[in-house]
């Protein structure tokens, strides 16, 4: 089978990798970049497993820039273009999609579109008559940063709209690629797919806000989190996982998601989602004014990543907690190897380790890093347990 990818982040180039073990797939990108990184055999993103794919194998993927030859022969066409959340409007932009959409259906009619990009409740079907007889479904997608090629070969749940011949095709070519026999499959309607992807990265975002605000209930009552964690988890109903006290939530997915729920439920009456979204903002304010409280001279921020072993930092949790600090009149440096800047928001940015430790009075970090061991009395950071869940 023919496929194309559309969009080369970190849902694309998962979705490329995997489908490219047994089909011929197509990556398309409008970066140049990006493109010829793949085809080079090298990672646009950071994802150890996608590297060594492309490194070793993934003879059956090819990429391209231009649309036509993208689009031509495709049978089925992945769409995974980014859909920022429009503070203006509080909704996602879904304008990139809805461009990928008419151009596959001016070269392509017949080919199956599947949208794994992010999207507002009601996007499929909105699609679906405006483009009458086209073949549109939607299909979540639940990935981590830096983990993507893993959770697609090892799904936790493979969710598919709707019901019906096309669906079962897709869910088909994901399982082919899985190296877990019979993941979870769910068919349901385009709505309850788009709902089922907006609710499950809220309840992310809402275990997050709660560990964190045990966390700071600790701090403020000079006890031991860790302790407290490991006690609540014991329960099996709550479980050791997804625990470990942040700077709040971030990342791509997290506070968009939870925003544009937010945007959906404005007619319905809801106190839990609003709770979420202020409480990762209550969670930013304490850190910046816990840190403030040392009356530290030099701040360095370690690293602006999300999660270790990624290459994104949109939307991280600590750029919130440096925007509080530059807010206050502290003199923030920033170690970020990603970085290819002599400034980034106003802060310098230190490329030598050595001189950010020394220059630094106190380090904030998100999470612990080895090579910060020999500073470890200026660090600042909530990670307990030393890991990103």
């Amino acid at each position: 089978m023919k496929v194309t990818v559309v969009g080369l982040g970190y849902v694309g180039m998962a979705n490329a990798v995997l489908l490219s073990k047994h089909h011929d797939v197509t990556a398309y990108d409008i970066d140049p970049v990006k493109v010829q990184l793949v085809r080079d055999r090298q990672s646009p993103i950071a994802d150890e497993l996608i590297e060594a794919a492309l490194a070793t194998g993934s003879a059956r993927l090819s990429a391209t820039t231009d649309p036509l030859s993208a689009y031509r022969d495709a049978e089925v066409v992945i769409i995974a273009t980014p859909t920022d959340y429009n503070s203006d409007t509080h909704y996602f932009d879904t304008s990139s999609v809805e461009s990928v959409i008419a151009d596959i259906l001016a070269i392509a009619a017949n080919a199956l579109i599947v949208v794994k990009s992010t999207i507002p409740v009601g996007f499929t079907r909105r699609m679906r008559d405006g483009h009458p007889g086209a073949r549109i479904l939607f299909a979540p997608e639940f990935l981590r940063e830096g983990h993507a090629l893993y959770d697609n070969l090892h799904p936790s749940r493979i969710i598919v709209s709707d019901p019906g011949p096309d669906a079962q095709m897709f869910a088909a070519l994901l399982i082919e690629g899985a190296e877990d026999p019979e993941p979870p499959v769910m068919l349901t309607g385009s709505t309850e797919a788009e709902a089922i992807k907006l609710f499950s990265n809220t309840y992310l975002a809402m275990r997050v806000a709660y560990f964190n605000e045990l966390d700071t209930y600790a701090v403020q009552h000079g006890l031991d989190a860790r302790d407290i964690i490991r006690g609540v988890g014991l329960d099996p109903r709550i479980g050791a996982h997804y625990n470990n006290p942040s700077f709040g939530y971030g990342g791509y997915c997290l506070p968009k998601d939870t925003k544009q729920l937010l945007a959906n439920y404005r007619d319905v009456p809801q106190v839990l989602i609003q709770a979420i979204v202020e409480s990762n903002t209550k969670r930013k304010d304490f850190i910046a004014a816990d840190i403030l409280a040392s009356k530290p001279d030099v701040v360095g921020i370690y690293r602006l990543a999300m999660k270790s072993g990624s290459d994104n930092f949109r939307s991280s949790s600590v750029q919130g907690v440096l925007h509080r600090l530059v807010s206050a009149g502290v003199t923030v440096l920033i170690y970020e190897p990603l970085l290819h800047t002599d400034t980034f928001r106003g802060c310098e940015v230190v490329t030598d380790i050595t001189d950010f430790t020394t220059r630094s009075a106190v380090i904030v970090c998100n999470r612990a890093a080895p090579e910060l061991a020999h500073v470890r009395h200026k660090l600042y950071t909530r990670d307990a347990f030393g890991g990103d869940a």
